[in-house]
């Protein structure tokens, strides 16, 4: 990373990101196409396309650069990533619609046995407290010192970096708003909310109240990127964790709370009648 430092802000035009967001974006927009006149509503659509917008724009634009310069950015892309991009992903649903946006072929393979074990992993995986859990074991593993220098040095490390933070938080959203025992669900999605504000506020408390930088890359800068001196900007990185972070779960938290009791006062209306 070090030998990119002086150069101008550009965009991350690499094939490694570039084919798969575009395969998913078209994918999706031949499954659409598909399904469009059976489509109920817009909505779907307008909140995969959001979600892809945000996850490509965090990935490819200056910010990933701005990312290599400066702590803060950094992070700053990295909640676009877990906080923005993937949630209006889960909120779409787009599951079936990229299914329909398969070649036949595939389309058929899907329904094939041998996705059973498959199917029983992505249950186990979105049931609330497990999607809670290893998220936060993500979070914290992959910003322990020895993980995150790899990826400060290593574009393929990188890149793992970034492909476990979206596939966390994207079974960790999809399991929260899709409960399987219905909106009887989501009392539990929203304990779980609250715990990951308190998971991702630690890790940001213990950056925003750390005398010494963490990172050798950015310890090395002596100035980072947008004009602070290395300690500064990891302090402002877990300012943005934990702040913004904490309030995008509390909210989300508070929200499902609400639908959890909506939905605990309409069965009690149904019992007493």
């Amino acid at each position: 990373m070090t030998h990119e430092h002086q150069q101008a802000l550009g965009w991350t035009l690499d094939p490694v990101l570039l084919v798969p967001l575009g395969l998913a974006l078209l994918i999706y927009v031949v499954g659409w196409r598909r399904l469009s006149k059976r489509a109920s509503s817009l909505h779907r659509p307008t909140l995969f396309l959001s979600g892809w917008t945000v996850l490509t724009l965090a990935l490819v634009s200056p910010l990933h650069e701005a990312g290599e310069k400066s702590f803060t950015m950094h992070m700053i892309e990295h909640e676009l990533i877990m906080l923005a991009a993937t949630l209006l992903l889960a909120m779409s649903s787009a599951g079936g619609v990229l299914a329909w946006g398969l070649p036949r072929p595939l389309r058929r393979a899907l329904g094939g046995s041998w996705k059973a074990p498959l199917a029983a992993l992505w249950k186990r995986l979105t049931e609330p407290v497990t999607a809670t859990v290893v998220q936060g074991v993500v979070m914290w593993a992959w910003h322990a010192p020895l993980l995150f220098n790899r990826a400060l040095e290593s574009f393929g490390w990188h890149v793992a970096q970034h492909a476990c933070f979206f596939l966390s938080s994207l079974i960790f959203w999809w399991a929260m708003l899709h409960p399987r025992r219905g909106s009887s669900g989501y009392g539990v999605s929203a304990a779980c909310l609250f715990a990951t504000s308190l998971i991702g506020g630690a890790l940001g408390a213990l950056m925003s109240f750390s005398a010494s930088p963490w990172y050798a890359d950015y310890a090395a800068m002596g100035m980072s990127g947008i004009g602070l001196d290395p300690v500064t900007d990891q302090q402002l990185a877990g300012l943005v964790m934990w702040i913004p972070g904490g309030a995008v779960h509390g909210l989300a938290a508070l929200a499902l709370f609400y639908k959890w009791l909506k939905a605990s006062e309409g069965g009690h209306a149904l019992s007493v009648h």
